[in-house]
């Protein structure tokens, strides 16, 4: 089964991409807010939720994106440790909503330290429902995921196989198709996660736990 959440183009990128940035500090460290910029568009051009993007959504420019990751940078700012825990995020994400107006959309933390089995459950769900998913990467023991590493990207889809499931991962303009396994299970006791979306409505039928 494969299940895949349209998106948008920004010119040739897939999304935006923080090495656009002018701000040495954006372009370094400012991937959370990249994330964040890149779900609010989603909202607004597929949750009807015109309110959490100030351009045209149907005509994104580099130009428009930069200045809005400027509106964003504030609630999501780099740091010296990086935005490096999901309470952060959900809480920077979550004013920038508070402050656009948006009453409906709500965040909650997954953290790393749930099971394999759960955390596709959870995926599935979110996917399901029409939510990208910001994806929080601390370290990883395999050497093959350095570009991940104390990372902020976002999962736009996922696919089923016999032996695999895989996740569609968007970062830096572009996407790849990654084993969900290999990416969950780090190999370090600190791990980071992923934040989910839901509406109160839609929080009656999700799992939180």
């Amino acid at each position: 089964m494969k299940q895949e959440l349209n998106y948008f183009r920004i010119g040739s990128a897939y999304g935006g991409c923080q090495k656009w940035f002018p701000n040495y500090w954006m372009r370094l460290g400012g991937c959370a807010a990249v994330t964040a910029c890149d779900c609010s568009i989603y909202f607004s051009l597929y949750k009807d939720k015109a309110n959490l993007y100030p351009y045209a959504p149907h005509n994104i420019t580099r130009e428009d994106y930069i200045r809005f990751s400027e509106i964003m940078k504030p609630y999501l700012r780099p740091r010296m440790s990086g935005i490096d825990r999901l309470n952060i995020y959900v809480d920077g994400f979550g004013k920038y909503l508070s402050a656009c107006g948006e009453m409906d959309i709500k965040l909650s933390a997954w953290e790393g330290g749930h099971r394999l089995a759960e955390t596709k459950d959870m995926i599935r769900q979110q996917i399901d429902k029409g939510f990208p998913i910001p994806y929080l990467m601390l370290k990883h023991a395999d050497p093959s995921f350095r570009d991940y590493v104390w990372h902020w990207f976002l999962l736009t889809g996922y696919e089923e196989f016999e032996d695999a499931f895989m996740v569609k991962v968007v970062t830096y303009g572009s996407w790849c198709w990654l084993q969900l396994a290999e990416l969950w299970n780090t190999g370090y006791e600190r791990k980071g996660g992923f934040v989910l979306f839901y509406t109160d409505s839609a929080r009656r039928t999700m799992d939180l736990t």
